[in-house]
């Protein structure tokens, strides 16, 4: 099910120029549309190819006036909704969607499986393609993980199957999203720096199920209380994966709970899954389920044993738990995609070794302190850094070894080297944005990756 759009009657404004912002330019002048693409920031990287699209390009502002008198407007999910550029349009009636909806708009025979949550989208989603490309299939991964689906659009051959990751502002803003299988990790908060409330932030993942009917598919997360009260009487199937070994669709079980149980079949043990922290587990339990509820051929045995070659051949995405190697002694891990404090809360519980934790950046309005326990029973100290070290140290001050690092980043993992010891960890999961002190979360992990290695 896709919205019908006329995107040639009048001028479409693109806000935000991105990745995303950049492929929606290029798509929209593929299929007629004249465009008008701006960016607040006077060096927007993709203002360039924008206008080499034949876009006609603002940086450094907005042109209100010009926004509202637009038939539609193309949103990045970066840009806040309260930005003035949405206000504007809002206030003069123009339809505001995200690129995915553009895209999903040219390409209706699409088949896609949808992925969201607070934690594990990008794993999961990456997984997923990998799955489908381990069966033979023709299949990408596209979305909020870092490639515009816009981008698969402007191919030639779009792929037959996309695993696209969204996230709850693009939920927000894709009217038509109604894929064969749904996934719906987990729910923490998260974002409460953009929403006014957690209930808000909640309403705009359930808008996942928009267009839920008894043919629909989901797949969901059993352990989480949260999903599955929002999925209790969303029509479809709900397909149930659970790590803590509750019996399910997919669940840890057998000998010793050390097998990967899925549709009351061995699939693999666990130990051959390359992922640390048993989050993952979890992740790839939802991406087979995803795979094999995507398609009935998926579930033959034949199928079944590729599906376990691929998730043995599976790694890490960069940033997530990635280890960067062990230099003196000391284990680098490089968490920096952990935005939010429940995606820290499961990868301090994952260290195996005494580990030194960077915790810090843009507060997003969440407290830290469910992150003691954790940190007690793995960390031997806690360096707080950034905008958000008062508020780290407001919470954890008194409950765990926690001190406060000035200075820029280069500062925070000069200390981190020197309080660590031959034999820890030190783990970059900072809980927070890093935009205090970058442009993203890939440029903070590729910082923390140079200091470890001792480049520069």
């Amino acid at each position: 099910m896709t919205a019908s759009y006329d995107w040639t009657s009048g001028e479409v404004a693109v806000v935000g120029l991105g990745r995303s912002g950049v492929s929606a330019c290029r798509l929209l002048r593929r299929i007629g549309a004249a465009v008008y693409a701006s960016d607040a920031s006077p060096d927007a990287s993709g203002a360039e190819a924008a206008r080499a699209s034949g876009a006609s390009v603002d940086v450094g502002r907005h042109d209100l006036a010009r926004i509202a008198r637009a038939g539609i407007v193309v949103v990045s999910p970066g840009v806040p909704p309260n930005a003035s550029p949405l206000a504007s349009a809002r206030d003069a009636g123009v339809p505001i969607v995200s690129e995915v909806e553009l895209a999903l708009s040219t390409m209706p025979r699409l088949k896609y499986i949808a992925v969201t949550g607070t934690n594990g989208k990008s794993t999961v989603t990456a997984l997923i393609a990998h799955l489908l490309r381990g069966l033979g299939r023709s299949a990408e991964a596209a979305g909020n993980i870092g490639t515009p689906l816009s981008a698969l659009a402007l191919r030639e051959t779009p792929p037959d199957w996309v695993s696209l990751e969204v996230s709850s502002f693009q939920l927000h803003d894709t009217p038509s999203i109604n894929p064969v299988v749904g996934v719906l990790t987990n729910l923490a908060p998260d974002h409460l720096d953009r929403y006014a409330n957690v209930e808000s932030y909640y309403a705009d993942k359930a808008l996942l199920f928009r267009h839920a009917s008894r043919l629909s598919k989901w797949v969901v997360n059993a352990d989480d209380v949260a999903v599955m009260a929002m999925v209790r009487g969303v029509a479809g199937l709900n397909v149930r994966f659970a790590s803590s070994g509750r019996l399910c669709d997919a669940f840890v079980g057998g000998k010793g709970k050390e097998h990967l149980i899925v549709m009351d079949e061995t699939l693999m043990h666990r130990r051959e899954l390359h992922l640390l922290g048993e989050h993952n587990v979890a992740n790839a339990l939802a991406a087979v389920l995803a795979v094999m509820s995507a398609d009935h051929a998926h579930e033959s045995l034949n199928h079944r044993a590729r599906l376990a070659i691929a998730l043995r051949s599976f790694v890490p995405l960069s940033h997530r738990l990635e280890t960067v190697g062990e230099f003196d002694g000391i284990c680098w891990i490089n968490d920096s995609k952990a935005t939010n404090v429940a995606s820290s809360l499961v990868a301090v519980a994952s260290m195996v070794r005494p580990t030194v934790l960077l915790l810090g950046g843009r507060h997003k309005g969440e407290p830290y302190t469910s992150l003691i326990e954790p940190i007690r029973a793995h960390c031997t100290s806690v360096l707080a850094y950034g905008e958000a070290a008062p508020h780290i140290l407001h919470d954890l001050d008194g409950h765990a070894p926690v001190e406060r690092v000035d200075g820029g980043f280069e500062a925070v993992l000069a200390r981190a080297r020197a309080v660590a010891r031959p034999g820890d960890s030190i783990l970059l999961s900072p809980a927070c944005s890093s935009f205090d002190m970058f442009t993203n979360y890939e440029e903070r992990g590729r910082a923390f990756a140079v200091a470890a290695r001792g480049v520069g």
